[in-house]
């Protein structure tokens, strides 16, 4: 029987292992960005694929999450005699933060999960061996496409949110707590620069790259059936929102 020492140590060797190979798969990823063949066909399929999976949450969950800010905004400025400020306030909290995350996350439920099940059930029906046997390189084909797609799409997505959760912050503003258009967008031109937007593109961008990395990893390393397959997309979906949180700390604390 194991001792309790032995079994941690087992557990920690196995998830060094666990990382040790996914970062493997990523080099791998990344090196074939650069080798022909390039499918655009694949690669402008995939973009679509992410982007009609997600617009309808991105657009959803940008406009009730700028107006919720903008009626704690108001009411939390108010204290302070400063609410015409609640512009620029849920401007920058959507565009520096809340935009690139949020989309994120509705990325990765949406068409993250759709990922990493679609390739674990072509890895269960050795459909990728039928890829090998044809001199087709199944990571080449399947997974460089997907990850070129998340790194286009997710900073379009984001910049949609941001747009959506601003002009939601608006519609609660302006026109159910009275303050002036001129006051909201006056601020929000004052306060905000391309700095912000910068960053929030840059920070769509590298979750762009953890969301298909850690979806297809997950989806091309499925074993044992069904059962593996919904294993695949439990553990694609936590570990990229997880990595996703993680990640926004430290490109945030670069980046400010």
């Amino acid at each position: 029987m194991k001792t309790l020492p032995t079994r941690l140590g087992q557990a920690i060797l196995d998830l060094l292992q666990e990382m040790g190979r996914m970062l493997l798969f990523l080099l791998n990823v990344l090196t074939l960005l650069f080798v022909p063949p390039f499918r655009w066909r694949n690669l402008l399929k995939q973009i679509h694929f992410i982007g009609n999976r997600s617009l309808f949450v991105i657009v959803l969950t940008a406009a009730f999450a700028g107006m919720v800010l903008a009626l704690q905004g108001f009411y939390t400025l108010a204290r302070f005699g400063s609410e015409g400020l609640v512009g620029p306030m849920v401007a920058l909290s959507i565009i520096k933060e809340l935009g690139p995350v949020l989309s994120a996350f509705m990325v990765t439920g949406r068409a993250g999960s759709a990922m990493a099940g679609e390739l674990g059930v072509m890895r269960i029906k050795e459909q990728m061996d039928a890829l090998e046997a044809m001199g087709i390189n199944p990571i080449k084909y399947l997974v460089v496409p997907r990850l070129e797609a998340g790194i286009i799409a997710l900073p379009l997505l984001t910049l949609i949110f941001n747009v959506v959760g601003i002009f939601g912050g608006y519609l609660v503003s302006v026109h159910l707590l009275g303050l002036s258009s001129g006051t909201y967008f006056g601020g929000i031109e004052a306060k905000v620069d391309m700095q912000d937007i910068t960053m929030s593109l840059i920070k769509a961008l590298s979750f762009g790259v953890i969301i298909a990395w850690v979806c297809t990893y997950k989806g091309y390393m499925t074993r044992r059936g069904a059962e593996g397959v919904g294993q695949a997309i439990t553990g694609a979906v936590v570990l990229s929102s997880v990595l996703v949180l993680v990640w926004d700390y430290f490109i945030t604390s670069i980046m400010l």
